[in-house]
């Protein structure tokens, strides 16, 4: 990558991040596009040069903040604490998450969370289920884990949490 396409990229995930912290702040609708331009320190033109609409922002936005999730949740896993300290990192990471997000925000990631061959349940199926595999493996051989309970009925149990916490009679009750 080349110094251009470098600062390109850099002025990219500024704008990313300034409108991640602005959307957990205040939410999606009271964020304009001069509030995000001043905060990235861009002009309102180069958000629409790299992104075209306030839609398409959000969207990408979505996906920087769940792949930084995932890389959060990827340290805990391959951290070398046992097994009872890496759930409990896992819950509490999740709750502060839950805590720091504006409700309307909330709303929108669940909405699309929620929704068939989203971005999230690919990240789910191809990456976090092997991690939970291991982390199976690792309970069972510290001993909190019964050997005679398999992988696939622990993951039966997180699946229909999973479908049940995405449903929007059930999400639009859970507010952080």
């Amino acid at each position: 990558m080349n110094g251009f396409e470098r600062r390109k990229e850099q002025k990219k995930r500024s704008i990313i991040e300034a409108s991640l912290t602005l959307f957990m702040k205040h939410g999606i609708q009271k964020v304009s596009i001069a509030e995000i331009a001043k905060e990235a320190n861009v002009s309102q033109v180069t958000i629409y040069n790299y992104f075209e609409s306030k839609h398409n922002l959000i969207h990408e936005m979505f996906i920087y903040y769940i792949d930084h999730k995932y890389q959060e949740f990827e340290q805990i896993m391959s951290s070398l604490v046992p097994f009872p300290e890496k759930i409990e990192k896992i819950i509490f990471s999740k709750k502060e998450a839950a805590s720091q997000i504006h409700e309307e925000l909330y709303q929108y990631i669940m909405k699309e969370y929620s929704s068939n061959e989203n971005y999230v349940e690919k990240l789910y199926t191809e990456k976090a289920i092997p991690l939970f595999y291991s982390l199976f493996s690792e309970g069972r051989e510290q001993g909190f884990i019964d050997p005679n309970i398999s992988n696939e009925a622990i993951l039966f149990y997180i699946q229909m949490l999973k479908e049940y916490i995405q449903r929007e009679e059930v999400y639009q009750r859970i507010l952080p």
